[in-house]
């Protein structure tokens, strides 16, 4: 196991530049995700500290070595691709023991390793067929054991389940962080799915443009993101955001929104009065009331409504705004209907219009 450090690291494609300057610490045995939308540099970040793409600026260290210049064999790490990248004319077995073949290791060695690889991903009864015959998550969970047997100090996945159905998405995530307890091996882990990185990283961090916007700990992004990008991002269904102005005198802070409303201000929220800002509330936080009940509360006409079960997701149009409630009570609307909320000021998040940085002072 080792420590990654990514110290200033830039990326240019000509005179196109896709990573620029980022620095992100790893800890000795931590899961850290990278997440973004497509084209933010994540997965050309992830073949940088594999070695697969060369480093333009910065530099990259893996257990305290700079590895900028190393060949991707050299620097110890194990690589677990979207696409499976498995040999088709190799049995399970052969594949899982490749690389160990190619590091002429003792056939003793070479069993031992490959038997406790899948004994730990219950591939024991598959090591005779061939990837043809397996299901797209045994050929993930052999792609895994052909990354565990080179007991690497770096495991680096690039999007590993894009590949898989939503159940077996669900299961595969579960495994692969049941895995990373288990070996306590360092792991990078790129995707664009926040429900994937909220549910398995120890970090989390989001990247935009090829620039890190917020890194920390799950939850600490989902309560205390930094900016609208953040706020936007993490969170599924995403944070509601309503535009307005703040207004400060005696009493409280509010914020009235475009058509007049208003609205109880976060508690801990700077800004000036009259700047123009986004209110923001994550659906979760919204409650219904019978009728408008003067300040704090909201009017909007119900599009969709989504019961899942378990709750009720309940899309609607407060003005120019959409607005997606999650009730966990089921109530009897319907698409048409004309529903007002009350946003929990204790949850709620202010960002300033014009730059979209947070206004919370809680941070």
């Amino acid at each position: 196991m080792a420590s990654v450090e990514i110290l200033g690291v830039e990326k240019r494609f000509g005179s196109t530049q896709v990573i620029r300057g980022v620095d992100i610490d790893i800890s000795d045995g931590e899961f850290t995700v990278l997440v973004g939308p497509s084209g933010c540099g994540k997965s050309t970040l992830l073949r940088m500290i594999a070695g697969l793409e060369e480093i333009s600026g910065g530099e990259i260290k893996i257990g305290g070595t700079v590895v900028n210049q190393m060949q991707p064999k050299e620097r110890d790490i194990a690589m677990v691709f979207q696409n499976y990248a498995l040999y088709p004319h190799m049995k399970v077995r052969e594949n899982m023991a490749f690389s160990l073949m190619l590091a002429k290791k003792s056939r003793a060695e070479i069993d031992a390793a490959v038997a406790r690889a899948a004994e730990i991903l219950g591939l024991t009864q598959l090591l005779d067929r061939y990837p043809r015959a397996l299901s797209g998550g045994q050929r993930q969970r052999v792609a895994m054991g052909r990354a565990i047997v080179r007991d690497p100090q770096v495991f680096l996945f690039d999007e590993p389940l894009s590949n898989l159905d939503a159940k077996l998405r669900v299961q595969m995530r579960t495994e692969i962080k049941a895995l990373h307890l288990r070996l306590k091996t360092t792991s990078i882990y790129v995707t664009h799915d926040q429900i994937e990185a909220m549910t398995m990283a120890d970090q989390i961090v989001v990247m935009r443009d090829g620039v890190v916007e917020q890194r920390g700990r799950p939850l600490e992004l989902y309560d205390h993101p930094c900016n609208l990008f953040v706020a936007g991002f993490i969170g599924s269904p995403a944070m509601n955001f309503l535009p307005g102005t703040l207004e400060r005198g005696d009493g409280p802070a509010r914020v009235r929104l475009q058509d007049g409303t208003v609205l109880a201000a976060p508690p801990h929220c700077a800004g000036d009065s009259g700047q123009k800002v986004i209110f923001g509330i994550r659906p979760e936080h919204l409650r219904l009331t019978p009728t408008a009940q003067g300040d704090g509360a909201f009017a909007a006409r119900i599009s969709v409504v989504e019961p899942t079960g378990a709750d009720t997701q309940v899309y609607a149009q407060a003005g120019q705004a959409p607005i997606t409630c999650v009730f966990a009570d089921r109530h009897p609307c319907g698409s048409g209907d004309l529903i007002h909320l009350v946003p929990l000021p204790e949850r709620a998040h202010l960002f300033d219009q014009a730059s979209g940085r947070s206004l919370m002072t809680w941070r």
